[in-house]
């Protein structure tokens, strides 16, 4: 007999529009604990807007969102998700920190207090471990490849253990021959770490090859199943063809 599966997040019949466009319309989807969903649609489909009212950077016109059982109204628990933008990676190259203040950065602001102490020492370590970048830590970001400053701030986003890490186009400024490690990092932490992990990008090759379950979007949802049991064809047929409204900013 198969367990029912815990919800972690339930978004229920989100809306938003911005400026009368309506950039989100009748979203709703659960994410279970453990599982790795990837969130494809075209630029302009609203991917970026879902992943703000996620995190309550924004509030929706329209329905609701519970993480963990709570409703988000005041603001995200910051404690239990973890969150890596699409930008940072790259504006990241010129800052004058090293790869372990990048991350104790993030866990000061998860604890909200500065500490030196061994635990809070053995946290940003073990985050720099688990992310492959030891031996590193007094390296400068800068001095990283794009897959390895991704993965510094991606160390920085798991210090605080969360519950859930959400990535907002997490491949931009990787190269291509550091792709394939960084997917079977993020693998590493869902299957061995039992990390829920939702990462969006416009490339459907990315999304198919890696996620275990797929969300297609634009403005709301076409698609959501299993990755490998996608028809690719009609995905692309009907996110790319003439069936979908076209937004024009990806707000």
């Amino acid at each position: 007999m198969q367990m029912n599966k815990e919800v972690i997040i339930k978004v229920e019949n989100i809306n938003y529009s911005y400026n009368s466009i309506k950039v989100l319309e009748n979203v709703s989807f659960d994410v279970n604990r453990g599982d790795y969903i990837g969130i494809i649609g075209p630029n302009g489909s609203g991917k970026s807007t879902l992943l703000k009212i996620i995190l309550g950077l924004i509030k929706p016109d329209k329905g609701s969102i519970t993480i963990s059982g709570k409703k988000l109204s005041n603001g995200l628990d910051s404690c239990r998700v973890g969150y890596v933008s699409q930008r940072i990676s790259q504006e990241s190259q010129d800052l004058p920190a090293t790869v372990y203040e990048i991350v104790e950065s993030g866990l000061v602001a998860k604890e909200k207090l500065f500490s030196n102490g061994e635990k809070h020492r053995e946290k940003i370590l073990n985050a720099i471990s688990i992310s492959g970048l030891k031996g590193k830590e007094d390296k400068l970001i800068g001095q990283l490849s794009g897959g390895q400053r991704q993965k510094a701030f991606v160390a920085r986003a798991i210090a605080s253990d969360p519950q859930i890490l959400i990535l907002d186009e997490p491949f931009v400024g990787v190269d291509l021959a550091s792709q394939d490690e960084f997917y079977r990092f993020l693998r590493k932490l869902n299957v061995e770490k039992g990390l829920t992990i939702i990462f969006v990008s416009h490339d459907i090759d990315i999304i198919s090859g890696q996620a275990s379950r797929m969300i297609a979007l634009n403005r709301t949802i076409v698609y959501t199943g299993e990755a490998e049991k996608l028809d690719e064809k009609k995905l692309v047929d009907n996110i790319y063809g003439q069936k979908f409204t076209h937004i024009h900013h990806d707000r």
